[in-house]
């Protein structure tokens, strides 16, 4: 079993208003995320919250065991998977690490991800799309306490980084994997493709 996770603890300042909120195909990028991992080899989900923790419960039906508050929000990213990998039920194999500002990515993707990951057995499996990393990224769960112990300036990267030798890639079409939808205009611009 696998645990999704979905970072969304930021204060989105650069957008204007809270990422997870902002429409994508007639609904918002958390219901698009959730949807995607609504699937049999995910057993938990957990959507780390911050900044805007109030007005995105009141918007998106989250069950109580899926929120992760993260106080620490303002120490970045590293943060909200370290309060992620605290709540995690015992007994997952890994988890995969979602972005919210990493959206536009479809459910294929997700299930070919999570078969290289149980065929490959390496503890770090990402898309690659021409040659550039994206997310969602997987870690084993033998990688928990690693992301648990890495600096906050470098982040999970330092995992990946550690463990360079045993990363599998997945190649795919999919530009959404590399696309960090953190202002207006790169939104603008990448939804406007998609449709």
């Amino acid at each position: 079993m696998l645990a999704a996770v979905i970072l969304s603890g930021g204060a989105s300042s650069r957008m204007g208003s809270p990422k997870a909120l902002l429409p994508y195909q007639g609904r918002p990028f958390l219901e698009h995320l959730l949807e995607i991992t609504t699937r049999p080899e995910i057993g938990a989900r957990k959507v780390v919250l911050g900044a805007d923790a109030d007005s995105i419960a009141k918007v998106i039906p989250l069950k109580a065991n899926e929120i992760v508050i993260n106080p620490d929000w303002e120490k970045g990213q590293l943060s909200s998977i370290q309060a992620a990998v605290r709540k995690l039920p015992a007994g997952t194999d890994g988890m995969l690490l979602f972005l919210i500002d990493h959206p536009l990515i479809s459910s294929a993707l997700v299930g070919e991800l999570i078969q290289q990951f149980y065929k490959s057995r390496k503890p770090i499996v990402l898309p690659l799309y021409e040659g550039r990393r994206g997310h969602p990224v997987i870690f084993a769960a033998s990688l928990y306490h690693e992301l648990l112990r890495a600096p906050l300036e470098t982040g999970a990267r330092a995992v990946v980084w550690a463990h360079a030798s045993e990363v599998a890639e997945v190649p795919t079409s999919e530009e959404g994997c590399v696309l960090n939808l953190n202002d207006p205009e790169t939104m603008n611009r990448a939804i406007g493709e998609e449709s």
